[in-house]
Parts: C-alpha cells; structure tokens; sequence
C-alpha cells in the first residue's frame, strides 16, 4: 500500500451487509467485526492496515477505516468524517487532544500518552519517559503509517527519541511480526528513572516487558503505600518494584519483592537504591504460588500483601480457568497476612469483569479460613480513559480487602 495514499478520492470502499449493526458504529462503537463486512474477493484481497472508506448496506459513508482482512476485527474506525485525510496533521491533531489531558494531569512527562482506541488511535498504545517515548503500532495500519505517527509525535511532544515496541499477542493476531527498533533518535543508555508517587521505578524500554513500565496502577499504588506506613510489605508479581516501591515511599518498614524475572528484581533494586531505601528492601525470585506456598511454611507473616499478577484471563475462553488461577493467589496470600491487615489483589483480565474477580478473589480468602472487607476498588489511571463502548479499555481492577 501507498502509505501516502489515504485521500478519501482514491481509498477503497467496502460495506456492511444489510444486518451489520450501523447504528452502534454511528454511535461510538469503533469495530467491525469479519461476520458484518461484505468480504467479496475484492475486499479479501486488500493489503493489512489498507485505508478505505466505510459504507452502510444502503452505501451511505461511515466514516474513514483501516482494513485487515484476515483479522476477527476487520475494520478500526479512525474517522467518522469522510472526507478526513490519515497523514501527519491528522495525527498530530488526535495527538494534541492526548496531550493536553496528560498535561493537566501530571507535572512530568511520564504517562500514558495513547490508550488506543479510547484516544482515537485504534490498537496504538504510546507511554512517555521524559523525552523518550515507546510505541506500540498493535494494529496492521499503523504498522503501515508508522512515519507519519511519529512524526506527529516528536513535532507534537518534543520528543527525541522514539522506540517501536513491535511485540505480544495482539500484533500476532494482526498477523505483524515482532520487532523492537529505534525509529527516531538513540537508545537510551541503561534504564530511565521513573519518578511515580515519591517512588523511583527503573524502566527498560528497549527489553523490559511491554514498554518497560506500567503506568495503569499509579492510583492504586498511591492508595496502598497510604496503608504502608511502619508496615511489613510483601509485593508478588513486583514486576520492577511497582507496589513495593510505593510502599516505601509511603514509609512502609520492609518491603519484599517477589517475580520470576531476575531482570525486573534488579531494576526493583536499582529503583530501591535511588530512593536511598536499599536497606529496608528485599527481592526473591521465584514461581509467584511457590514463593507463597514456602513463605507460608516458615511462618512469615506481612501488615499488606500485594498480588498484581499477569493477566490470567486474556480472553474470554480462558475466563474460568483464569478466575480459578485469581481464587488460588487469594487463597495463597491471606494466610500470610496479619490480623487487621490488608491483602491488594489485581486483575488486568478484561475477560474476568470486576464481580468475577472480586467473587472469586473472596472465595479464596474464604477458603484460605480468612474473612475480609472491601475497603477499596481501584482502576487504571486517568491516563488510560476507557472507552464507554468498549469493555476491553476498562481492563484493570483492584479490590484491597482488610482481614
């Protein structure tokens, strides 16, 4: 495909069959799904991430899509006008609407800058470190208009340097390959320190996982240092430190970071050592239920304990083995939690919706001879909108019960 070529004169055309349901397009919804498209041959034989126009059964304009042929999700709606034109001002003007809301919510430049579809970007996901920024092109077009993307991203942000995080499951769906490369400026040398609720996190944008950090759990962080102070800490599936730096800052009097990569634990400890807080941090590596199972056998015992684990349930097929795997970590954590304590459990399944997790995250306090309440449910923060049509941008919860 021309990546040039999106003017609304020369793009293709494809169409929604009589019973596709226009009126939730028209409304906000920005998918179209293989079974709603008219997919003739022509249609097939379209390039991943082709540009076109959208039309209803009665061939009456939609609004400007990006094709993949071959994907459950054939169509991303990107503009409802269809006279909009996808190049460099078109991106820097969804761009500067995402800015300025992160602007006037952080006074540093580390966030999350692009939430998909939420911000009007399908399938792109972009976190800002200072002046480095990390892309996620997750979907076919804008693997194709990459260079107009972040040319509108250093004009709009000043960037300087520009990582494509080519990699995970959605880009494999799309049928992309995995690749991470610098497509602006120099790799940072080493990691780049965070500043995130008087914490410092070490992110490894070049190998870490996903873009190196998650910015989603900042609100729930904040909330559970405020638990922290003088308490014994122990923070499972830390990734690089994310709870139990916090905690630290909040003046927790030890945190222990458990993970299985030796990687995230040392960066947990370069984070730990900038704060000054090397002294009353820990690390142990280790599968996250036997590092439970074996602290439990020498009778150790925490005021919070936090478990924050991958998603279990990244789609609907593996919602109840994922619910099961959630029942278990609860099951696990509680008896290592003191009287009055407070357990933090986390699910970023969007598959597993807030009741499921918080009923099956009770039934394993239950069953572990604990009973609990909810004190707070948290969300990701307010740099990762949700999109109200869209409960896959509502991924993540967090349910802090006191034992």
């Amino acid at each position: 495909m021309n990546t040039s070529d999106t003017s609304p004169a020369t793009m293709p055309v494809v169409r929604l069959i009589p019973k596709a349901e226009a009126r939730a397009i028209r409304h906000g919804f920005p998918w179209v799904y293989a079974n709603e498209l008219v997919t003739d041959r022509r249609t097939r034989n379209l390039a991943p991430g082709t540009i076109a126009m959208l039309e209803d059964a009665n061939r009456v304009p939609m609004g400007i899509v990006a094709v993949t042929p071959a994907s459950k999700i054939i169509c991303r709606m990107l503009d409802q006008d269809p006279e909009a034109v996808i190049d460099q001002a078109w991106f820097a003007a969804r761009l500067t609407r995402a800015l300025a809301h992160r602007a006037r919510l952080y006074d540093a430049p580390f966030y999350r800058l692009v939430h998909a579809e939420s911000d009007g970007l399908p399938g792109v996901v972009i976190d800002r470190f200072g002046d480095v920024a990390v892309v996620q092109p997750n979907a076919a077009w804008a693997d194709v208009l990459i260079a107009p993307l972040v040319a509108a991203l250093a004009e709009v942000t000043g960037v300087t340097t520009v990582i494509m995080n080519g990699t995970g499951r959605a880009r494999t769906l799309e049928g992309l390959e995995e690749k991470t490369e610098i497509v602006l400026g120099t790799a940072p040398e080493g990691p780049i320190p965070v500043p995130m609720n008087g914490a410092i996190y070490m992110a490894d944008v070049m190998g870490g996982q996903k873009t190196g950090l998650f910015f989603d759990q900042r609100p729930n962080h904040a909330f559970a240092a405020g638990l922290a102070k003088d308490a014994r800490v122990l923070d499972v599936f830390s990734h690089v430190g994310g709870f139990g730096l916090a905690a630290l800052a909040g003046g927790a009097a030890s945190a222990l970071a458990v993970d299985g990569s030796a990687p995230a634990l040392e960066l947990a400890a370069q984070g730990a050592a900038a704060m000054g807080a090397s002294d009353r941090f820990e690390t142990r590596k280790g599968d996250a239920f036997d590092v439970l199972a074996a602290l439990a056998e020498e009778g150790a015992n925490f005021d919070v304990v936090v478990c924050d684990p991958p998603a279990f349930a990244p789609t609907r097929n593996a919602a109840e083995a994922g619910l099961r795997a959630y029942e278990r970590v609860a099951r696990l954590a509680a008896p290592l939690v003191t009287e009055g304590g407070y357990l933090v459990l986390c699910s970023c399944s969007h598959a597993a919706d807030l009741t499921k997790f918080r009923n099956a995250s009770a039934r394993g306090i239950g069953r572990a001879g604990r009973r609990g309440q909810i004190i707070y449910t948290g969300f990701a923060g307010p740099d990762h909108p949700q999109l109200p049509h869209l409960a896959e941008s509502g991924y993540l919860k967090v349910v802090v019960f006191r034992l």
